[in-house]
């Protein structure tokens, strides 16, 4: 593709402090856009931004542009559970309520069904309909349960890993019977529910390649709606697997949004789900951020479609609108859940909306049919970059409603104090690194920010109709990220010995900072110190240590120089560096901010589960998910832990959520964030729960095979709870 070459951001907008301006110019021709140049190695002006006004705000919808609610039978799940998410609506919400506040702590394992086809990690929310468990298998066979007993009526092999992110049932029309549809590597599924066989009027013998996907299809009508891991969304017809149409998450030339990315185009995929309208026929979808990661000098722009909650027409992929949070996303800040279709108050009334929460900590609500968010949507003049070669945006959102459910800015005050220790291996650690509200990168020194694994994940959140509620667990622990030149990373010949300065390192050095002076553990990374330290300060640093780094006071002189002449990069020739092209980074790996006994490295809570009024945009409540028994045996209250669950919610009063680090599943009142019940899993339960009814009994059914981005031991369990049997 012929490269777009434009150059600095210029405000196409009339700009206001604390103001609005129109949604259409904001929205739509009024993103900051770009004016044509190519100093490509320039560092952006400090004075310039500082020039532009505080904030930009987009307006909230005036009530009479609010789209009134319809009957809102998609925003709930009874008996049957027929959709990874509970249905279209995504809102993991049931009207089941046998279990509830007063008896939940009789809750007990009805059933625990055993794959025995390996272990793994089990990401899907399974599907449960007129008594049948549909769910993928960690040794990648779909299988079909006896939702009462756990025992296995069939089970299929496809090519690749099925169902990562969920699997959808079909329920015939009469003329065609049920069908099971999932994805499995580059594969559309479609089987027959009843059998397990693949239906082979479908595509190719039950199978459509065309794609790399992730997540559960929707059916409207006639037709399939996909979204693609690798990036775009898809239309196929139901019946017969014929693509339909392509809806492109990167635009191609011609499109709308071509001229957000002047360079090679990465990204902007979809890895969490899809929700649909299916009395509007919108398929709603939230996409990732541009990649590489990190390094946003090769694709200067907006780069749209990425960061956006898309609107489109399930008929015929028409984009009707698009929602951006962050524009030219360089930290890894996707919006990585499932939208949620939600029904709230607005000015006196109720109306139709679409919610997703994001990696930020925000929740993005939008007007199901307009786009147009149901409160101000604040923007501010952000901070700039100081690599050379990169154009950040000038404004990031800065929202103050929907509130932010997790910190979304690490500083001083943040620094852990589980113990003295802790806080003062912390302080030291972060006393070279940048840190604030999106503070960019600098060459080679670390920055510190929440977020990388969330706020929210693909778990996305629970919304409960009936309250108004959305239910969010949510991370906050800090990472630490040093991005530094390609050309940094010199290396020796191979061929050649190492250099004097080589042998020093690999004797005095490798065990703590790596073969390839990447950084292990809490032990920094030492490539590219050159933009962080003069000879001088390393000097100093060997002789005095530093945190984990150990006095060498043994080191004769002629042994330091020939180490400094190495960790400079100065004993080996240098890449030639063409100012022509642009430049590139790269970083030295996803790093959290640990304390020396590997706890998060701020203040808890480091996880969490929070209650969001979407009436009013206010957090009603916040507790701590998951704890570390140890440190609660010292008198530290519950911190929370990492995690990746995803809740449900009931009309029995609950909230069950697993997901934590101590392998735990637990209930909480949806009204209080009281922990009502907990039960320890066989292994990490790392998917959201789901309920359904067999012969008048409620049970509650999740995937317990540990694993994922938590590691620790890996199963094969799926665990079903239910009351006593009277």
């Amino acid at each position: 593709m012929a490269e777009r070459r434009l150059g600095t951001w210029k405000l196409l907008i009339p700009a206001v402090a604390l103001g609005a301006v129109g949604w259409s110019e904001l929205a739509e021709a009024g993103r900051p856009g770009l004016t044509a140049g190519n100093d490509y190695w320039s560092v952006e002006s400090d004075a310039e931004r500082r020039a532009l006004p505080k904030y930009q705000v987009i307006p909230a919808a005036r009530p009479a542009e609010l789209t009134p609610a319809g009957e809102g039978r998609d925003l709930r799940s009874g008996r049957n559970w027929p959709r990874s998410h509970g249905g279209d609506a995504g809102t993991r919400y049931s009207t089941l309520s046998q279990i509830d506040r007063r008896n939940v702590s009789e809750l007990q394992v009805a059933w625990t069904y055993r794959s025995k086809d390996g272990t793994g990690n089990i990401q899907c929310n399974p599907i449960v309909v007129d008594g049948v468990m549909y769910a993928p298998t960690v040794g990648h066979n779909v299988v079909a349960v006896n939702a009462e007993t756990g025992q296995e009526i069939w089970r299929f092999r496809p090519e690749g890993q099925p169902a990562f992110r969920g699997l959808t049932y079909w329920p015939g029309d009469g003329r065609n019977a049920a069908r099971l549809l999932f994805n499995a590597g580059n594969d559309l599924w479609s089987l027959d529910a009843k059998t397990g066989q693949p239906v082979t009027s479908f595509g190719q013998k039950g199978r459509v390649r065309s794609g790399h996907f992730r997540v559960a299809p929707a059916v409207y009508r006639d037709v399939i709606v996909i979204a693609g891991y690798d990036r775009d969304v898809f239309g196929f017809e139901l019946l017969t697997g014929k693509p339909l149409w392509t809806f492109h998450t990167i635009p191609q030339p011609g499109e709308f949004g071509y001229d957000t990315w002047d360079g090679p185009e990465q990204g902007a995929n979809c890895w969490g789900g899809i929700a649909l309208d299916g009395e509007r026929g919108i398929a709603y979808i939230a996409t990732g951020s541009p990649k590489p990661n990190y390094d946003g000098a090769g694709h200067w722009g907006d780069n749209l479609f990425s960061n956006c909650l898309i609107a489109l027409d399930a008929q015929t992929g028409r984009r009707l609108w698009h929602f951006q949070e962050i524009r030219h996303d360089i930290w890894d800040m996707d919006l990585p859940a499932p939208p949620v279709l939600v029904s709230v108050k607005r000015a006196g009334k109720k109306v139709d909306a679409v919610a997703t929460v994001t990696k930020l900590g925000n929740t993005l609500l939008l007007d199901r049919v307009t786009g147009k968010p149901l409160f101000p949507f604040r923007l501010r003049r952000a901070p700039t970059s100081r690599l050379p070669g990169e154009r950040t945006s000038p404004y990031q959102p800065d929202l103050e409603l929907p509130q932010p459910f997790s910190r979304q800015v690490f500083g001083p005050n943040d620094v852990t104090n589980i113990s003295p220790e802790a806080r003062e291996f912390i302080s030291k650690r972060v006393r070279s690194a940048n840190y604030g509200w999106f503070q960019a990168f600098e060459p080679g020194k670390p920055t510190v920010y929440y977020g990388v694994h969330g706020g929210g994940e693909w778990t996305g959140a629970s919304f409960d109709p009936t309250s108004g509620y959305l239910y969010i667990n949510a991370n906050e622990l800090p990472w630490i990220i040093t991005v530094i030149p390609h050309t940094a990373r010199v290396k020796r010949d191979p061929q050649q010995p190492p250099t004097a300065g080589e042998q020093v390192y690999r004797r005095e050095c490798v065990s703590c900072h790596g073969s390839e002076r990447e950084g292990v553990g809490v032990a920094p990374p030492l490539l590219a110190l050159d933009f962080r330290m003069k000879d001088a300060d390393l000097v100093r640093l060997l002789k005095t240590g530093r945190g984990g780094t150990h006095p060498r006071f043994s080191l004769a002189a002629a042994d330091e120089r020939t180490l400094l002449e190495y960790v400079f990069d100065r004993d080996r020739p240098a890449v030639a560096v063409d100012r022509g092209k642009r430049p590139e980074y790269t970083f030295l790996g996803f790093q959290k901010l640990l304390d020396e006994n590997g706890y998060p490295g701020s203040k808890p809570p480091w996880g969490t589960l929070n209650a969001l009024d979407l009436n009013t945009g206010k957090l009603v409540w916040k507790v701590p998910l998951g704890e570390y028994p140890e440190l609660t045996q010292r008198g530290i209250p519950k911190t929370g832990t990492e995690n990746f669950g995803g809740a449900l919610s009931t009309a029995g009063g609950l909230v069950f959520c697993a997901g934590t680090r101590d392998e735990k599943i637990r209930a909480f009142d949806a009204a209080t964030g009281k922990e009502l019940w907990e039960h320890r899993l066989p292994f990490g339960g790392y998917a959201p729960p789901a309920t359904y009814e067999v012969k008048g009994r409620q049970y509650v059914v999740i995937p317990a095979t540990g694993g994922g981005k938590l590691g620790g031991p890996m199963g094969d369990a799926y665990v079903a709870f239910a009351l006593p049997q009277r």
